[in-house]
């Protein structure tokens, strides 16, 4: 139904008592509501969407003015707000009374997803950059590299569904939720990668805690027991996942809103533990430093920044900074808390893969070496080419105007 078909069906309404105020006939964009009295409220039941449970019943109150009721997500306030809160699933329901509570919610939110569409594509652009880097010069070739190859690749792909379902969804495409299957095979991908990047995470986390308090380890290195923890521990938990959401969910349309379901501590449990495990880690480097900083005989100050600097390296490669979305965002009831809570947790999560890069690869000596050294040879022998060819056009010339060397 259209908005055309909707006033049609009750263009013949007449108010018998001219005393009675009601609310016109107004179609919403997805459903049509007929002439309202004045003072009451209307409702039917919930459209058959993906992501709504039409089992449910969504309404609208008319006001005593004869005039449909708006909030705050009601941009045009003369046609009035459909209340749909009862046909999102229950495990959706509080970020949208939240969000029906605070003026500024939607802002906020609309705000949020233009940081993380700037993150997420400098994070991949850079994260690309990077690995074409280190599979290019034989010599970023070892072990540390090895894993930050993995760890780039997870967080790479990771980024880019992120980013193709914000496309989809942001610019009215609806290809990949619109596509039986497709949908939910993005979403386990999504999380499978996502998964994986928290396992190669605690790898770096593992190796690092080794090379630097261990040194035995430095001479053994498990690179396929690391690839089989990286890649096929994430495989193991997301199938268990999955296979959970595929029997005991209903599936309202793509899997609307799982990250608020019970089940997704199936994943979310062994993610946090990985960052707790890397909180463990760091912290012991941080100590092994400043107890050799001390025996190289610095001054206080000194050993304090400088083991201040470790840890600020170490804090986005390992990924201690999504301790941030353990913070329930019910509890900043305040909208400037809400802001903040949006804006610092998005910022550092979907930035994080540029910072690993940066940090990692474009600030790494061994890279700028290698990248310096291989264009410092293109040039050489771009400029032994053009002198080549300067000379090659002389001697035609002189061919031409009739010297020859015999």
């Amino acid at each position: 139904m259209d908005i055309n078909s909707c006033l049609d069906n009750y263009e013949n309404f007449t108010n018998i008592n001219n005393n009675t105020l009601f609310c016109n006939a107004i179609f919403d964009g997805i459903l049509c509501w007929a002439p309202t009295l004045a003072g009451t409220s209307a409702n039917q039941s919930c459209p058959s969407q993906k992501g709504l449970d039409s089992s449910q019943l969504a309404f609208r109150t008319c006001l005593i003015n004869g005039k449909w009721e708006s909030n705050n997500f009601t941009k045009d306030t003369s046609n009035g707000y459909t209340n749909y809160e009862n046909c999102v699933p229950p495990h959706g329901r509080d970020l949208f009374k939240m969000c029906r509570e605070m003026d500024e919610c939607i802002e906020i939110i609309e705000k949020t997803r233009i940081i993380e569409f700037v993150g997420l594509f400098l994070s991949v652009f850079s994260l690309v950059i990077s690995l074409i880097i280190f599979y290019r010069y034989r010599v970023l070739r070892n072990n540390r590299t090895t894993i930050h190859k993995n760890l780039f690749l997870a967080t790479t792909i990771q980024m880019t569904t992120r980013l193709c379902f914000y496309i989809d969804h942001s610019f009215g495409m609806k290809g990949i939720k619109e596509t039986e299957y497709l949908c939910e095979a993005c979403i386990i991908l999504l999380e499978y990668t996502k998964t994986a990047m928290f396992m190669w995470m605690f790898i770096e986390g593992l190796y690092l805690h080794n090379v630097i308090t261990v040194a035995v380890f430095q001479e053994h290195f498990y690179i396929k027991l690391y690839f089989y923890l990286g890649w096929g521990v994430p495989l193991f938990i997301v199938t268990i996942w999955t296979l959970v959401m595929l029997f005991s969910v209903v599936n309202t349309g793509c899997w609307f809103l799982y990250n608020f379901m019970p089940h997704y501590w199936i994943l979310e449990g062994p993610r946090y533990t990985v960052i707790i495990l890397n909180m463990i880690f760091l912290l012991n480097i941080i100590r092994v430093l400043v107890v050799k900083l001390r025996k190289s005989k610095t001054s206080e100050i000194v050993q304090v920044r400088k083991a201040v600097r470790a840890a600020i390296f170490l804090l986005p490669l390992m990924g201690i900074a999504n301790i941030l979305f353990i913070v329930d965002y019910k509890l900043f009831k305040k909208a400037w808390k809400f802001a903040l809570w949006c804006y610092t947790t998005y910022f550092i999560t979907t930035f994080q893969g540029f910072f690993v890069a940066v940090l990692y690869c474009f600030l790494n000596e061994e890279v700028r070496t290698a990248v310096s050294h291989s264009f410092s040879i293109y040039m050489m022998l771009r400029k032994d080419k053009k002198y080549a060819n300067r000379g090659s056009v002389v001697d035609t010339n002189l061919t031409a105007l009739g010297y020859s060397d015999q």
